[in-house]
């Protein structure tokens, strides 16, 4: 049989992209539902190896009850511009060095390098896009993931959302109405089912060496707005520091932000307060942490919607977020950097418990279902169209 004949025999062939940490929460229950969806989509999973860290993507993995990928790129770490170029390269180099790869869409999810790289190469080859949680917006353009959000959009045939006020959102950029479908938060379904095997936190701090304080703030930072400004990131911690007087804060440090604390000689800081210092953690492990936690202080997304899935008040260190609905609905606040300013509403959680907000629609541990529903159809209707 051909190249050619083996590209389009069989049923729908479908290429999936993962790269970063939340990638991989959203793509496993994806792949699951397609499995059990008929008629069958063939899947190929592809990394790019924009999380480097070989041992944490491996207990990712593990963890998420994801399968190995088919291929991996391993572009590794570099600027946006060297990254976003290094994918592309290699994503167009693997198509065209495996023409039965070829698949009839791709499908990316979110809003890291590695979604606009591969989404522009597949577009440029005439090959459908599928983009998982599209329309989000801060609204902020000197943030790296809006511009990559807003370009996939554009990008992207079918274009499947996670809050109901991202179909707005994609509308005012000229989207069509029948391209967009509300799906539902598939991050969550990762939560809900790994729930039950959350790691206990007693037992991930002895792990790591530490006793477990009788109440702790989980704390996590990455954003390059944030880190790699060593005045602005002395400031957080030196606030962050006077809250931990109150409540000891767990943090695993990134490695992007433990480069950040070193080349601004901050880690001593850590020292002189009770802030507990570890690792990057196991999703698992992260998800016990977060569960029980009296507060979460984060500038990550993904924590944004898990604490509000779970009704832990979350602080968001930033002055915007792309994920409006945490705050609307859930228990998530903007607090932005000012140090006073978090101070001042970290206490008043510690005082009165925080927000519980409510789980947004369509956060049921039943996106992936709907969105296995949606591609499914839509990629036998191309097949059999002329």
């Amino acid at each position: 049989m051909s190249d050619s004949s083996l590209a389009t025999a069989g049923p729908a062939h479908l290429l999936c992209v993962v790269a970063a940490r939340p990638n991989l929460m959203k793509m496993a229950p994806i792949l699951a539902a397609l499995a059990r969806q008929a008629p069958a989509v063939r899947v190929t999973l592809l990394h790019t190896g924009q999380h480097y860290d070989t041992a944490m993507n491996g207990q990712l993995f593990a963890d998420l009850d994801l399968r190995a990928p088919d291929i991996a790129l391993d572009v590794g770490s570099g600027s946006h511009a060297q990254q976003t170029a290094e994918i592309m390269r290699r994503f167009d180099a693997v198509l065209d060095a495996h023409p039965p790869l070829a698949p009839d869409a791709l499908l990316v999810v979110g809003d890291v390098n590695s979604t606009l790289a591969c989404a522009l190469v597949a577009a440029k080859r005439g090959t459908p896009v599928i983009h998982v949680e599209a329309g989000l917006r801060s609204g902020d353009r000197r943030m790296p993931e809006e511009i990559n959000r807003v370009l996939t959009d554009q990008l992207s045939d079918l274009l499947l959302t996670s809050e109901e006020g991202a179909r707005a959102n994609l509308l005012h950029e000229g989207i069509a109405a029948e391209r967009i479908h509300f799906t539902g938060n598939v991050m969550i379904d990762s939560l809900r089912r790994q729930l039950p095997r959350a790691a206990k936190p007693a037992a991930t701090l002895r792990a790591y060496g530490h006793a477990c304080p009788p109440a702790y703030g989980l704390l996590t930072l990455h954003r390059p707005s944030n880190v790699d400004d060593p005045a602005q990131l002395k400031a957080l911690l030196q606030a962050l520091g006077q809250l931990s007087t109150r409540l000891p804060l767990l943090f695993p440090i990134h490695p992007r932000t433990l480069a950040g604390l070193r080349l601004a000689g901050l880690e001593p800081l850590l020292a002189r307060h009770a802030i507990v210092r570890l690792p990057p953690l196991g999703y698992l492990e992260m998800l016990g942490l977060m569960q029980e936690a009296r507060l979460v202080l984060t500038d990550s997304g993904g924590i944004q919607e898990e604490s509000t899935a779970l009704g832990v008040p979350c602080l968001t260190l930033r002055a915007n977020t792309e994920r409006p609905v945490t705050v609307t609905d859930g228990t998530n606040t903007l607090a932005g950097t000012d140090p006073a300013a978090i101070l001042a509403l970290a206490s008043a959680i510690l005082d009165t418990g925080g927000k519980r907000g409510r789980i947004p629609p369509l956060w049921d541990g039943h996106a992936a279902e709907r969105i296995a529903a949606v591609i499914a159809p839509w990629l036998a209707a191309r097949r059999r169209a002329p």
